[in-house]
């Protein structure tokens, strides 16, 4: 098939100071082995030379779009969502400004996509630190999971995650702390399950000033999703909720 009748995939990034790393990341798409992609880098309110740098990537690949989140408010929701709303393409992939993706990382997941229950497909990560070292820091997925899994961890990495438009519609992020948790679970609530490359396909900057480097306050976040988004039960948020710290701390580990 050529490369212009493949699935349109669109990639959001939201943008905040992001110049010492939206270059790899920008790089880390352009080197994707599927071609058939546009990038919606979405500016939150920058205030450094984040805008430049993509206003020259934007100059020799018209895939690179820049736009302009219109209400800052501090939270990644709010330029994701954003995007979404500009997207055209039939899948939405999220990267954010200091991660990465591996070149295969499109053409490995787009494929899974053929069976007509899988609606998100993600994949292992490498953790990095912020100088962009790895040394095989890998966070394993399980090979599936659906809603009622995914209440005890958050499976999904973000920044590996891609839906199907067309099976699940346009879905909107939360302004609301853990976003793309709850994100990952209001896509899955409509019966579809999630399936993964069982690969590493991104590397994820662990960055001591990143909203997730607080393990407590992100514990406190998930509490609140649970009951008060998901509405869950006391005595059934205690279960989930003590899996989900467990888990987490694992991952931490890593």
């Amino acid at each position: 098939m050529k490369e212009n009748h493949k699935p349109l995939v669109s990639i959001i990034m939201p943008m905040y100071n992001s110049e010492a790393y939206i270059r790899d990341a920008i790089k880390s798409v352009i080197a994707q082995t599927y071609k058939n992609w546009e990038l919606l880098v979405v500016d939150d309110g920058s205030t450094d030379g984040s805008r430049g740098i993509v206003e020259k990537f934007m100059v020799w690949d018209s895939r690179i779009h820049l736009l302009q989140n219109p209400c800052p408010i501090g939270m990644p929701s709010e330029p994701r969502n954003y995007g979404i709303q500009a997207a055209h393409g039939r899948y939405i992939a999220f990267l954010d400004s200091d991660d990465m993706w591996l070149p295969s990382k499109l053409a490995q997941q787009l494929p899974i996509f053929q069976d007509n229950r899988t609606a998100v497909v993600y994949s292992d990560y490498e953790k990095i630190d912020e100088s962009g070292k790895r040394s095989a820091r890998v966070v394993m997925a399980p090979p599936q999971v659906d809603y009622q899994k995914m209440l005890y961890s958050n499976y999904i990495g973000n920044l590996t995650g891609i839906f199907d438009v067309q099976k699940v519609g346009k879905n909107y992020f939360q302004q609301i702390r853990h976003e793309d948790y709850a994100f990952w679970l209001s896509v899955l609530k409509s019966g579809y399950i999630a399936r993964s490359t069982q690969t590493i396909t991104a590397l994820y900057r662990v960055r001591s000033s990143s909203l997730s480097a607080n393990k407590l306050r992100l514990l406190s976040w998930q509490w609140n999703i649970l009951r008060n988004v998901e509405q869950i039960s006391i005595p059934r948020a205690i279960k989930y909720y003590v899996t989900y710290a467990y888990n987490a701390l694992i991952k931490n580990m890593i």
